[in-house]
């Protein structure tokens, strides 16, 4: 607490000292509320307090809050305190006020009157306590009265340095909360020549200000540009005895320097020649000075001098104008690729890839090809081998893009989960740019379905599929390659369906050699069929009714697959659907028929790539506005008819060669008869769980899993939960996709997805590490209570995990009812010869199997009154552990499977929600109010439910989000 050494408030002191003597919260509690009794009937009863005493009170008051309890008294007091003209009562009273008093309180106008009065102060040390106050709180209201007192103060030539800094920060406060309510008007110039100003302060904090300015309304402020580049010169230009009082180890001004560097970013070249040159003069002498020895060996004398070496580098990408600038900054950055400092060699690679898009320096960037090639494959943090992959695509063209696209490949049978999905996208992106062969590009996108077939998106073989049905030259070999690529004993789904549509289409060209006749042909794609799910087998359905029209002869085969009892009975109805309509069109159609039918794809039209689209969309900064790659339409699910017509979707083979999603079985009582329902998961197959590398077999990503989770370390516990996976598991609450638990060896992903009471929910194993894992087990423990209100089947998995594999387990969930504890998973696998036990909680909450529910005002409220019952009713009322944003609240409510009802509270900071609780025999209805209180940063949370054991249930996990 400021002042109270000084000050010597004893009672304030002893107040502290019994605080912290207190040998329990009830004791503390105890002395808290004596002290407040005490203080609320001297303000009350005693009409004499001096200053002081009002002061020494305040303080406790406020010393109280910071404690974490409730101050609702004692506001007017601190009001009061502003009025004296005693440093240490002003700073006390603006202290509370700046703590206590919220935006919107009754007392602000009082707050700002006495601002004011401070403001037209004589003594400066008013002026800035008013000021911080201010910026503090940067409320509308203080825009709405302050917004013309503040510039006046800034640009008036009575106003002493440190003021001037104040008013320049305090304005910038408002600009950013209000920027409509201030309009600098006739004070615009003289705010510009502030960066001329004497002192080094006000030109830091006037920078600040400007650059807000003028990204707002950028053509009043030009002006500043002649001036920075004049104050810039200055600093580079000085020695760091110049500008002793603002040299930081050796480097003059750094901070001021990347002020005015960046505030230059925000218009093109000086026009003026002198400018111009001064500036150049400015950035290459910048660029001399780093290639000075250090003055020092301490590790901020580097940071200050990078700092601005590197917002340099960014002004002279953003002016790219100058060839012998850009190929200077190319050189400087290509010293730091294998600096020992991480933070230095990311920057570098962020910075050359946005070198390797000017004209001007795309060619000194190829030269570090190679540096960079081996900071991708050796460098040990993964941010920076992501920056390696992107300067590698950024600096290919058709000179490279041969070594570069094999270099990207090799890599990316080891890269981190968490950048091969984009990498895939990067790889068939220059793949098909600088294609000056097709088949070339083919046998790219076959090599990155076999290396990472999990993280090629549905766009890419899409893609290769289109340019395949363009292009006639590449239609035989990318027959004859995917053929080859079919009879690998472990193949991809996604290579199942990139074989199933181009071998219907243009099986035809490699079926005159006995070793991929036109029944060798159907036998390879049908032995993949039972592996596959339900979107591939209906593609593949569609391959052999095109057989039937291309190879008569394999007509009866393909019948006796179509009529079996797995396809014409089969529970998806879309498979049962094209199994018979398929078998009547092979039966009843007339060979001309049949062959106007089932005739070859007319080209695609040419539009933007569907993979660039995504790419830019996942990560723009990473993709070059200027690539020039083209797309083709997307056809869908056609109908059988003489007249096909093209629309937008994925590719069709003219009889439903499209994407379907597939809905698990035991959610649905009866099939639907409305084409294809949705699965959240994939993991529909009925098969058993299989070991694919990296990924399992259901498309899950582990690229999903990029959430922060806490990882264990190291050594696994024996026994309990897990270090950090209680804070992973509150995670899941809101969500359904996530990384559960990490470390060194293991990485444990879920997928899942709910409906009504049921849950079927997807853990992935992925194992880190170069080396088997054996014996590995997962058991469920459930207690008694949990096992009659969850019915949990989990199935079977492999006791062995290759190294660098992954393996799925899928747990069937079933909500009997109402449950408070979610079961404990016991992984365990021998790990180079040593037992490893993992313990976690199963992320399965009550939350999730609540379905939201709208309601109007007349609804909600009888319902809430008819839920009358003290047993029907839970209320906490807790403090916020996270900020308190409106937004963020109701992302999280949402999350959380309820509805948030808006116009039913009339506070509209309160949330007003509804959801009905599926259990197996019930349906239970839940209502629920959210009260922030922004003040005391508290929250109240009320829950009613029809069913009583249900409120209390909801609300402790709910309240776990806030």
């Amino acid at each position: 607490m400021p002042a109270v050494k000084g000050d010597g408030m004893r009672g304030l002191s002893v107040f502290i000292s019994d605080i912290r003597n207190c040998k329990s919260k009830e004791a503390e509690i105890k002395r808290i509320n004596k002290e407040l009794a005490n203080i609320r009937s001297k303000f009350k009863g005693d009409k004499t307090l001096d200053g002081y005493q009002k002061k020494k009170y305040v303080c406790k008051l406020l010393f109280i809050f910071l404690l974490g309890h409730d101050i609702d008294f004692g506001h007017m007091e601190a009001v009061n305190l502003l009025s004296s003209n005693k440093y240490t009562e002003k700073q006390i009273g603006y202290l509370f006020i700046t703590v206590l008093i919220s935006a919107g309180s009754d007392l602000m106008k009082l707050v700002i009157q006495s601002i004011k009065n401070d403001l037209n102060s004589r003594n400066p040390v008013h002026v800035n306590l008013a000021l911080q106050c201010v910026a503090n709180i940067g409320s509308r209201e203080m825009a709405e009265n302050l917004g013309t007192e503040i510039p006046r103060l800034l640009v008036s030539g009575e106003t002493i340095d440190s003021v001037k800094q104040s008013a320049a920060l305090t304005l910038l406060r408002l600009l950013r909360t209000s920027p409509d309510l201030i309009q600098m008007g006739e004070w615009t110039s003289r705010v510009i020549h502030l960066l001329n100003d004497q002192h080094m302060g006000v030109v830091t904090s006037a920078a600040s200000l400007i650059e807000a300015l003028v990204r707002k309304n950028p053509e009043e402020y030009k002006g500043c540009v002649s001036l920075a580049v004049s104050r810039l010169s200055r600093i580079v230009t000085s020695s760091y005895t110049d500008l002793q009082d603002y040299t930081y180890y050796f480097v003059p001004a750094p901070w001021l320097s990347v002020k005015l560097l960046r505030l230059l970013q925000n218009y093109p070249p000086p026009e003026d020649p002198a400018v111009r040159t001064r500036l150049t003069e400015c950035l290459e002498t910048i660029l001399n000075k780093a290639q000075e020895a250090p003055k020092s060996k301490k590790a901020q004398h580097s940071n200050a001098k990078n700092a601005v070496l590197f917002e340099a580098i960014n002004l002279i990408i953003h002016m790219d104008s100058d060839p012998n600038l850009l190929v200077r900054a190319c050189n400087q950055l290509g010293q730091f690729l294998q600096h020992r400092e991480t933070n230095l060699r990311y920057l570098a690679l962020e910075s050359m890839c946005l070198l390797a898009t000017s004209e001007f320096s795309h060619e000194a960037v190829k030269k570090h090809q190679e540096t960079v090639i081996t900071s991708l494959k050796t460098e040990r943090d993964v941010s920076v081998r992501q920056r390696a992959v992107d300067l590698l695509y950024a600096m290919c063209d058709r000179t490279n893009a041969e070594e570069i696209v094999a270099e990207m490949l090799e890599y990316l049978e080891s890269a981190d989960y968490s950048i091969r999905e984009e990498m895939v996208l990067k790889v068939a992106i220059l793949a098909e740019k600088y294609a000056v062969d097709y088949t070339w590009y083919v046998d790219v996108i076959l090599n990155l379905i076999r290396i990472a077939g999990d993280y090629v998106s549905e766009e890419v073989w899409y893609r290769v599929i289109q340019i395949v049905i363009n292009r006639d030259d590449v239609q035989g070999y990318a027959a004859k390659t995917v053929f080859e690529a079919l009879q690998a004993p472990a193949c991809h789904e996604n290579m199942v369906k990139v074989g199933g549509y181009i071998l219907g289409e243009f099986g035809n060209l490699i079926a005159g050699d006995p070793r991929s006749s036109p029944i060798v042909q159907f036998e390879l794609l049908h032995s993949k069929y039972h592996l596959c799910g339900a979107a591939t087998r209906g593609l593949l359905l569609s391959t052999y009714i095109k057989f039937v029209n291309l190879f008569p002869e394999i007509k009866s085969s393909i019948q006796e697959v179509l009529k079996s009892g797995n396809n014409l009975k089969n529970p998806d109805v879309e498979i049962q659907q094209r199994s018979m309509e398929y078998l009547q069109l092979s039966t009843v159609a007339t060979a001309d028929v049949l062959a106007t039918v089932l005739e070859e794809m007319p080209p695609f039209p040419e539009r933007e790539s569907s993979i660039l689209a995504k790419l830019k969309k996942k990560k723009p900064s990473s993709v070059p506005e200027t690539a020039e790659i083209k797309e083709h339409k997307h056809i869908p699910q056609a109908q059988i008819s003489n007249n096909l017509e093209h629309a937008s979707s994925p590719p069709s083979s003219q009889v439903s060669f499209e994407k379907f999603a597939l809905s698990s079985p035991f959610l649905h009582s009866t099939p639907s008869n409305t084409g294809v329902s949705i699965d959240l998961l994939g993991l529909g197959s009925s098969t058993p769980s299989t070991t694919n590398k990296l990924t399992s077999a259901s498309g899950l990503l582990v690229d999903v899993f990029a959430d922060n989770y806490p990882t264990a370390s190291n050594g696994l516990e024996s026994s309990g939960l897990t270090l950090g996976a209680d804070e992973s598991f509150k995670k899941f609450i809101c969500k359904n996709n996530g990384v559960l638990f990490e470390n060194d060896l293991l990485q444990i992903g879920v997928k899942s997805e709910y409906r009504c009471n049921l849950c079927r929910l997807g853990m992935f194993y992925g194992n880190k590490t170069s080396f088997h894992f054996t014996a590995f087990s997962v058991d469920i423990e459930c207690s008694d209570r949990i096992s009659s209100q969850l019915n949990i089947q989990p199935k079977p998995v492999g006791t062995v995990i290759e190294g660098g594999a992954q393996v799925q387990q899928i747990f069937n969930v079933e909500c009997v009812e109402e449950f408070t504890e979610s079961p404990i998973v016991h992984i365990k696998f021998m790990y180079s010869g040593a037992q490893q036990k993992i313990s976690l909680k199963l992320p399965v909450t009550l939350n999730k199997f609540i379905e939201s529910v709208e309601m109007n005002t007349e609804v909600f409220f009888a319902r809430w009154k008819a839920l009358n019952n003290p047993q029907q009713e839970s209320q906490k009322i807790f403090q916020a552990q996270n900020p308190m944003d409106a937004e963020q609240s109701k992302a999280k409510i949402l999350g959380f499977n309820l509805s948030v009802l808006e116009g039913i509270d009339p506070n509209k900071d309160n949330f007003v929600s509804a959801g009905i609780l599926h259990t197996k025999s019930q349906q239970i209805g839940c209502l629920v109010r959210l009260e922030p209180n922004l003040q005391a940063q508290m929250y109240r949370l009320t829950v009613r439910a029809s069913k009583d054991t249900v409120p209390k249930a909801i609300g402790d996990l709910l309240a776990l989000q806030f």
